[in-house]
């Protein structure tokens, strides 16, 4: 997940999910206030957490993306 800046201005939270490798699917949520993207991103992490997923590491995302170019 991150949040990031539309072109037009608009504060976005794009998700990202998917088998490690693949270009999986990908989901962008557009907001008036930045604030109310942070909410949904903390609350989005909370959830993920309780269900056992963890940040993956420096590492981990250098590899996923050399995996992705090829």
């Amino acid at each position: 997940m991150q949040i990031s800046t539309s072109l037009f201005g608009e504060t976005c939270l794009i998700r990202r999910w998917g088998r490690i490798g693949t270009l999986g699917q990908m989901r962008i949520h557009h907001f008036g206030r930045e604030e109310e993207a942070v909410r949904l991103f903390l609350n989005l992490t909370r959830q993920k957490r309780a269900r056992g997923y963890r940040p993956r590491t420096i590492a981990q995302r250098s590899l996923s993306q050399e995996q992705q170019h090829r």
